[in-house]
């Protein structure tokens, strides 16, 4: 682990921090590892969940307004050669395996755009013969005709790969480390290309030196204990912040859901942890971008929604298609938990006097010089 990430240094705190701790991380203009090591603790820090919250939400408001940005995850293909213990796409997983056809791209996309939806974000499993690179491109350049913000979340590439995808139109990725521990990371990465650890953690800083205007970090919480690796996102957003200043960061809190082959967490973290860290991830990051999938219950994400989240997915598909056929086939990569439509999330926001976002940019603005 590269010292700019170690977290190790503010574990302590997070451990056995005090009320005059918290206090002084709640008061201070200049947040650093110290204050969210003390917002995370799990003795003091839970006393203190309403003047946290009531710091996020002046905090969320001042920087993001009462809006939610909307975006939509399109799974392009889930064959994958990786032995992720805890992903339903994992080599190992008996399901049928699918990649979209250039046809059935095309459908997808038309069957999002009805939706209203101008952010898209396109998945696959590890590079394979059936979703390698020439595919992936392929996929941007035809989402990137139709939507004026196209994002990826597949496997790492070379500097000059994401510079080809930023050309035909993709703006940002999204890449969880899944675990900062690099120790736990081998353990649950038991084959493949995702078994090296230091190639994932380089790859957005390679993204956003290759042209992509934005990236989306994240820890899969449940794998490993959440104080290390809360801290250790905290820095690498810091880091990347660092080294590419001109670029966006964003943040995302996916935790373990039920997927095929049922592994079970052994840190599971449950909603009071999770809201204690959106929380306190908002007062020391005020103005980066706080995403939440449908990973989580719709009661959950209706309240944190404005509070200290900003960014959301609705009406998602965790497989390959979906969009166009109006049906889920399998679980997917895991199961979703917020399956409304998205007349009913639109409803829920405007009962708290959201405004949900489908658009927040044009596209001529992606162009690569």
């Amino acid at each position: 682990m590269p010292d700019w990430l170690d977290p190790r240094p503010w574990l302590p705190l997070a451990q056995h921090a005090t009320a005059d701790d918290v206090e002084r991380a709640l008061c201070t203009s200049t947040p650093d590892e110290s204050t969210l090591a003390a917002l995370l603790s799990t003795t003091a820090a839970t006393s203190f969940m309403e003047p946290m919250a009531r710091k996020a939400q002046i905090l969320t408001r001042e920087h993001f307004g009462r809006t939610i940005g909307l975006y939509v995850p399109l799974y392009l293909s889930d064959y994958c050669c990786n032995g992720c213990v805890y992903c339903g796409f994992a080599s190992d997983r008996q399901q049928q395996r699918h990649c979209l056809t250039h046809a059935e791209i095309c459908a997808e996309l038309a069957a999002i755009e009805q939706d209203g939806f101008e952010e898209i974000l396109l998945l696959t499993g590890e590079r394979m013969p059936q979703a390698d690179f020439a595919y992936l491109r392929g996929a941007v350049s035809e989402a990137a005709s139709r939507f004026h913000l196209v994002t990826i979340e597949v496997f790492p590439m070379i500097t000059e790969e994401y510079h080809q995808l930023a050309a035909e139109g993709c703006t940002g990725l999204s890449i969880y480390q899944e675990t900062y521990d690099p120790v736990r990371y081998l353990e649950l990465h038991r084959w493949g290309p995702k078994r090296d650890y230091t190639n994932r953690l380089e790859a957005p800083g390679r993204a956003l030196a290759g042209g992509l205007r934005s990236a989306g970090l994240g820890s899969l919480l449940g794998l490993n204990d959440p104080l290390f690796e809360m801290l250790a996102l905290y820095r690498h957003a810091r880091h990347l912040q660092r080294t590419h200043w001109q670029a966006g960061v964003a943040l995302a809190f996916p935790r373990i859901r039920p997927q095929a082959g049922n592994w079970q967490p052994p840190h599971p973290v449950g909603e009071r942890e999770l809201l204690q860290i959106l929380l306190a991830f908002r007062i020391v990051c005020p103005d980066t971008p706080l995403t939440l999938s449908t990973r989580e219950r719709p009661g959950f994400r209706d309240g944190v929604a404005g509070l200290a989240v900003n960014k959301m997915s609705i009406g998602s598909r965790t497989t390959v298609g979906g969009y166009a056929r109006n049906a889920e086939e399998g679980i997917g990569q895991f199961i979703i938990s917020d399956d409304r439509g998205i007349s009913a999330f639109l409803t829920a926001l405007s009962g708290k006097g959201l405004q949900p976002v489908f658009k927040n940019c044009e596209s001529v603005y992606r162009n690569v010089t």
